[in-house]
């Protein structure tokens, strides 16, 4: 159930903020989004766990974490989708695994690259650009290239942040570590948002944008971050993972009924090829850590 919530949530909450970006600009819909949600877990940890405040130590490691989690993940994901489809946005966000192996390859002598995982990295860009080469006609469209490139940085920075959080523990509760990184982002992406001018004024915001950041900040925020962990501590890392593949058919699916986004043969096969390739990774990612416990 956690990780059928993990899937579906999460491949909502690409539609809810291309529903919120059309309504209010997007880092300030995502400031206030990650202040909710990072208020929320604090005072549950302080006021009912009785959590101690981090230490100077741990609130530099979650500051630093959210720096690309939230400020270059999360808000600019949210912006990107200011210029492209719901859809386009999630896919390119499935690309993460494979960005984690180049970006290990490259900056942490991680050299044990294979058939499988090269197969699985070409097959998931290939698929992409299958997408991209059906999107040609919105090419022209003003945006459309930057919303490309700030959907590409937003999935290197959260490949980059997951390498980070396995490579650079932080003793302290996940939940309640998490809800300092979204305080931390919240302040920085307000501050972004202000000096782009990606902002209005608290009284313009309308209803349904309200209702959006509501619904992002209960279910995408907190309880879809809540199952996420709780299904990475009870499952095993290959089925915890599947939620990868889920978000995009999701979200292709609600945004093609819900904001008319054109959906077509090629963009399905190209999906379905980047998500082969995607799998491929994780695969061959599985099969050597195994390898390595066996020995």
């Amino acid at each position: 159930m956690a990780l059928a919530v993990t899937s579906i949530v999460w491949g909502t909450t690409w539609v809810a903020v291309k529903f919120g970006v059309q309504k209010m600009p997007a880092l300030q819909l995502a400031a206030i989004r990650l202040f909710f949600a990072g208020l929320a877990f604090i005072l549950f940890f302080t006021l009912v766990r009785k959590q101690s405040l981090p230490t100077k130590k741990q609130l530099q490691q979650l500051f630093f974490l959210s720096v690309f989690t939230f400020v270059l993940a999360n808000a600019l994901s949210a912006w990107s989708l200011q210029y492209i489809g719901s859809g386009l946005g999630a896919l390119i966000g499935a690309l993460y695994p494979l960005c984690v192996v180049i970006i290990e390859y490259f900056f942490y002598k991680n050299k044990s690259l294979n058939t499988t995982t090269l197969i699985g990295i070409l097959l998931g860009f290939i698929g992409v650009g299958i997408v991209l080469y059906e999107n040609t006609i919105d090419i022209h469209q003003e945006g459309f290239l930057i919303g490309i490139l700030l959907s590409a940085i937003a999935t290197i920075a959260w490949s980059y942040s997951t390498i980070m959080i396995a490579k650079q523990k932080v003793k302290i509760n996940p939940y309640y570590g998490l809800g300092w990184q979204m305080l931390f982002g919240s302040i920085m992406v307000l501050v972004l948002s202000l000096v782009t001018h990606n902002f209005i004024p608290i009284s313009q915001i309308p209803i349904i944008a309200w209702l959006m950041i509501a619904y992002l900040f209960i279910a995408g925020s907190i309880v879809a971050f809540i199952a996420f962990i709780y299904s990475m501590k009870h499952l095993s890392p290959t089925i915890a993972s599947l939620y990868a593949y889920m978000n995009p058919i999701v979200a292709i699916s609600i945004g093609t009924v819900l904001l008319d986004e054109k959906i077509s043969i090629k963009l399905i096969i190209g999906a379905i090829i980047s998500l082969i390739g995607v799998y491929l990774v994780n695969y061959a990612a599985k099969k050597a850590m195994l390898k390595i416990d066996m020995d």
